[in-house]
C-alpha cells in the first residue's frame, strides 16, 4: 500500500512538493510586481466634439410683481365693505372697499348749511350796503346846498364804508365755509375706495367690519399687481457681484417650471448689501415677461448670469487642458494659450498646443490647435505619467 507523500523506497515526497510551490509563487509575485506593475495603465481618452457652453453666475432670487400699489384709506371709520377678494382682476376706478360714510355725510350736510346762511346774511348785508349808499349820497347833496350838518353827511359815510366792509368780512367767511366744505365732501369721497391701477388683487389685509385709524398714517386694506411683468430680485455673493455688469443676459428657472427657461436683461445693481448668516449678499434685479401669467408673486427663481456663451463649438473637459492659471473667460475674439496631451495618428501620446475660449469649470471651448473628432487624454496628470512611462526602459526579471 501506497502512503500519501511517500515514494515506493519509502521516502518523505511532501517537503519536496512544498518548496517547489513557494518557488512558483515566489516568481509570479516577482512577475506580477515588476513586470505588470510596471506595465503602464491605457490612457483614458475623450474625443473632441460640438457643443455649446455657458460660462454663468448662479443666484436665487424671489419674484414680485414690476408694478403694484399698496390700496389704503385715507380716513379713519369703520370699513363697511369689501367688494373684492384675492385673485381678482380690476381696472382703474373700480370700487374696492367702503368705509361708512355717516359722519361724513353729517360734517357735509353741516357745511352746507352754514354756507346757506351766510349766503343768505350776504343778501341782506348787501341790501344794507345800497341803502347806506343812497343815504350817504343824499346827505352829500345836502351838505352842499347847506341844508344839513357836517357832521350828518359824516356819519352818512361812516355808516356806508361800514357796510363795505361787514360785506367783505361776510364773503371772507364764506370762501372759509366753501374751502371746508370741499374738505369734508372729498373726506365723504374717501369713504368709497377706488383701484388706481388696472391689475390684479394680490392681498388683502383689512376685514370687514374693521376699525381704520388714518389719523397718523394711512393703513394699507389691499395689494394691486400688475401681473403681466415680474421682476426678479435675485442675491448674489460679494464674491460673484464684480463679474456682474448692467445690460447682460439673465435667465431662470422655477421649481415647477419643468426646465422652462425665462430670460430678461439686468437692469439694476443694488450698491447697499444684506448680510445673512456672515454672507455678504448684493441684490441684482431684472424683468421678464409674464403675458401668459405662469409667473406668480414669491416665487423662488434659480437664475443664471450669462457671463459669456458660445453655439456649436469644439469642447473638451477642462482636466484635459492644461494652462498655467485656471480657465479664465478671456476677451471676445481672443484666447488664452493651452496644451493637450494629443493621441496622434501613430498612436503616440504627444504635447500639443491649443487655444481656449470660454469654460465654465467644467468643459473649456477650442478656439484653435484641434478638430473635431480627434482624441486627447482626459487628465494632464495621467498623460504625464503615460509619457514618464514610455520613456522608461522595461524591467525584466533579474535572475541569479
Amino acid at each position: 500500500m501506497r502512503v500519501p507523500g511517500f515514494n515506493q523506497q519509502g521516502k518523505f515526497l511532501l517537503p519536496a512538493v512544498i518548496v517547489l510551490l513557494l518557488i512558483s509563487a515566489t516568481a509570479g509575485g516577482w512577475y506580477y510586481l515588476v513586470i505588470q506593475h510596471d506595465k503602464p495603465t491605457p490612457p483614458t481618452l475623450v474625443t473632441v466634439q460640438r457643443g455649446s457652453i455657458e460660462d454663468l453666475v448662479t443666484a436665487t432670487g424671489i419674484l414680485q410683481p414690476r408694478d403694484y400699489v399698496d390700496v389704503g384709506a385715507q380716513v379713519s371709520g369703520q370699513l363697511h365693505r369689501i367688494h373684492v377678494e384675492v385673485g381678482d382682476k380690476v381696472e382703474s376706478g373700480d370700487l374696492l372697499a367702503e368705509i361708512d360714510p355717516t359722519l361724513f355725510m353729517a360734517k357735509v350736510d353741516a357745511s352746507r348749511a352754514q354756507l346757506r346762511y351766510q349766503r343768505a346774511l350776504l343778501n341782506d348785508r348787501q341790501a344794507q350796503l345800497q341803502l347806506a349808499q343812497i343815504h350817504h349820497q343824499r346827505q352829500q347833496n345836502l351838505l352842499a346846498a347847506q341844508a344839513t350838518s357836517e357832521e350828518s353827511a359824516q356819519n352818512a359815510a361812516a355808516a356806508y364804508q361800514s357796510a363795505k366792509a361787514q360785506i367783505d368780512m361776510l364773503m371772507a367767511q364764506i370762501d372759509q365755509n366753501e374751502s371746508t366744505l370741499r374738505a369734508d365732501e372729498a373726506n365723504l369721497s374717501y369713504a368709497q375706495i377706488f383701484a388706481p391701477m388696472d391689475g390684479t388683487v394680490v392681498a388683502i389685509s383689512a376685514r370687514q367690519g374693521q376699525t381704520i385709524n388714518a389719523s397718523q398714517q394711512a393703513p394699507v386694506l389691499m395689494q394691486i399687481a400688475d401681473l403681466s411683468a415680474m421682476t426678479v430680485k435675485t442675491r448674489v455673493s460679494e464674491a460673484d457681484i464684480a463679474r456682474l455688469q448692467v445690460g447682460m443676459e439673465a435667465y431662470f428657472t422655477t421649481l415647477g417650471g419643468r426646465d422652462q427657461r425665462w430670460f430678461g436683461t439686468l437692469y439694476r445693481i443694488e450698491p447697499t448689501p444684506t448680510v445673512e448668516n456672515n454672507v455678504v449678499l448684493y441684490s441684482a434685479l431684472f424683468d421678464v415677461d409674464n403675458s401668459n401669467h405662469n409667473l406668480l408673486p414669491q416665487m423662488t427663481a434659480q437664475v443664471f448670469f450669462v457671463i459669456a456663451a458660445a453655439q456649436d463649438t469644439l469642447l473638451l473637459p477642462v482636466t484635459a487642458v492644461h494652462t498655467r492659471r485656471p480657465p479664465q473667460t478671456p476677451a471676445a475674439g481672443s484666447g488664452a494659450p493651452a496644451t493637450v496631451t494629443l493621441l496622434d495618428d501613430k498612436g503616440d501620446l504627444v504635447e500639443h498646443q491649443v487655444r481656449v475660449g470660454i469654460s465654465n469649470r467644467i468643459q473649456v471651448e477650442i478656439l484653435e490647435g484641434l478638430k473635431e473628432g480627434e482624441q486627447v487624454v482626459a487628465s494632464t496628470a495621467n498623460a504625464s505619467d503615460q509619457r514618464s512611462n514610455q520613456a522608461r526602459p522595461p524591467m525584466g526579471m533579474r535572475m541569479r
